[in-house]
Protein backbone atom coordinates (compact mmCIF):
# COMPACT_ATOMS: atom_id res chain seq x y z
CA UNK A 1 0.00 0.00 0.00
CA UNK A 2 1.24 3.54 -0.65
CA UNK A 3 0.22 6.73 1.15
CA UNK A 4 0.70 10.03 -0.67
CA UNK A 5 0.76 13.29 1.24
CA UNK A 6 1.03 16.20 -1.14
CA UNK A 7 1.64 19.87 -0.52
CA UNK A 8 1.70 19.80 3.29
CA UNK A 9 2.40 23.49 3.90
CA UNK A 10 3.40 25.23 7.13
CA UNK A 11 5.92 27.73 8.47
CA UNK A 12 9.14 26.89 10.28
CA UNK A 13 12.73 28.01 10.73
CA UNK A 14 14.84 26.30 8.06
CA UNK A 15 18.05 27.54 6.51
CA UNK A 16 21.52 28.91 7.05
CA UNK A 17 21.03 32.53 6.04
CA UNK A 18 20.75 35.07 8.87
CA UNK A 19 17.15 36.03 8.11
CA UNK A 20 16.14 32.35 7.84
CA UNK A 21 17.26 31.77 11.42
CA UNK A 22 14.83 34.35 12.82
CA UNK A 23 11.90 34.53 10.40
CA UNK A 24 9.76 31.47 9.78
CA UNK A 25 9.18 30.68 6.12
CA UNK A 26 6.78 28.38 4.34
CA UNK A 27 7.94 24.90 3.44
CA UNK A 28 6.05 22.34 1.41
CA UNK A 29 6.41 18.64 2.16
CA UNK A 30 5.55 15.88 -0.28
CA UNK A 31 5.98 12.24 0.55
CA UNK A 32 5.12 8.70 -0.40
CA UNK A 33 5.12 5.92 2.15
CA UNK A 34 4.96 2.31 1.00
CA UNK A 35 4.14 -0.15 3.73
CA UNK A 36 2.82 -3.61 4.43
CA UNK A 37 -0.87 -3.02 5.01
CA UNK A 38 -2.78 -5.25 7.35
CA UNK A 39 -6.38 -4.72 8.41
CA UNK A 40 -5.61 -3.68 12.00
CA UNK A 41 -2.14 -2.26 11.38
CA UNK A 42 -2.40 0.78 9.14
CA UNK A 43 -0.56 4.10 9.01
CA UNK A 44 -2.63 7.13 9.99
CA UNK A 45 -1.74 9.85 7.48
CA UNK A 46 -2.99 12.60 9.80
CA UNK A 47 -0.48 11.47 12.43
CA UNK A 48 2.28 11.37 9.81
CA UNK A 49 1.51 14.99 8.88
CA UNK A 50 1.40 16.08 12.51
CA UNK A 51 4.75 14.40 13.30
CA UNK A 52 6.42 16.08 10.32
CA UNK A 53 5.13 19.55 11.13
CA UNK A 54 5.92 19.25 14.85
CA UNK A 55 9.46 17.99 14.16
CA UNK A 56 10.23 20.70 11.61
CA UNK A 57 8.98 23.47 13.89
CA UNK A 58 10.79 22.15 16.96
CA UNK A 59 14.17 21.33 15.41
CA UNK A 60 14.76 24.52 13.36
CA UNK A 61 17.08 22.77 10.93
CA UNK A 62 19.97 24.53 9.19
CA UNK A 63 19.95 22.27 6.13
CA UNK A 64 17.07 20.64 4.27
CA UNK A 65 19.23 17.52 3.99
CA UNK A 66 19.43 17.16 7.79
CA UNK A 67 15.69 17.69 8.06
CA UNK A 68 15.02 14.88 5.55
CA UNK A 69 17.32 12.45 7.36
CA UNK A 70 15.82 13.23 10.77
CA UNK A 71 12.26 12.98 9.48
CA UNK A 72 12.96 9.62 7.84
CA UNK A 73 14.32 8.20 11.09
CA UNK A 74 11.44 9.56 13.18
CA UNK A 75 8.81 8.29 10.73
CA UNK A 76 10.34 4.80 10.64
CA UNK A 77 10.59 4.75 14.45
CA UNK A 78 6.94 5.76 14.84
CA UNK A 79 5.54 3.72 11.95
CA UNK A 80 7.54 0.51 11.88
CA UNK A 81 5.75 -1.02 8.89
CA UNK A 82 7.24 1.57 6.50
CA UNK A 83 9.16 -0.18 3.76
CA UNK A 84 9.97 2.74 1.46
CA UNK A 85 9.81 6.48 2.07
CA UNK A 86 10.19 9.15 -0.60
CA UNK A 87 10.44 12.56 1.07
CA UNK A 88 10.72 15.97 -0.58
CA UNK A 89 11.02 19.37 1.15
CA UNK A 90 10.48 22.53 -0.87
CA UNK A 91 11.22 26.13 0.04
CA UNK A 92 8.83 27.97 -2.32
CA UNK A 93 9.90 31.55 -1.67
CA UNK A 94 13.64 31.50 -0.91
CA UNK A 95 14.53 32.52 -4.47
CA UNK A 96 12.60 35.13 -6.43
CA UNK A 97 12.42 33.22 -9.71
CA UNK A 98 12.23 29.55 -8.64
CA UNK A 99 11.44 27.09 -5.90
CA UNK A 100 14.15 24.99 -4.28
CA UNK A 101 13.65 21.37 -3.20
CA UNK A 102 15.67 18.50 -1.83
CA UNK A 103 14.44 14.90 -1.87
CA UNK A 104 15.59 11.41 -1.03
CA UNK A 105 14.31 7.87 -1.02
CA UNK A 106 14.81 5.58 1.96
CA UNK A 107 14.48 1.80 1.83
CA UNK A 108 13.87 0.06 5.14
CA UNK A 109 13.93 -3.61 6.02
CA UNK A 110 10.69 -4.23 7.84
Amino acid sequence: MTIHIEDLKFQCILGILDFERVTPQYVIINLEISYAFEENDFINYAEVSKLIEKTMQKEKFLLIENAIITLSLKLKQEFTTIETLHLKITKPSIMPNSTVSVSDIFYFNS
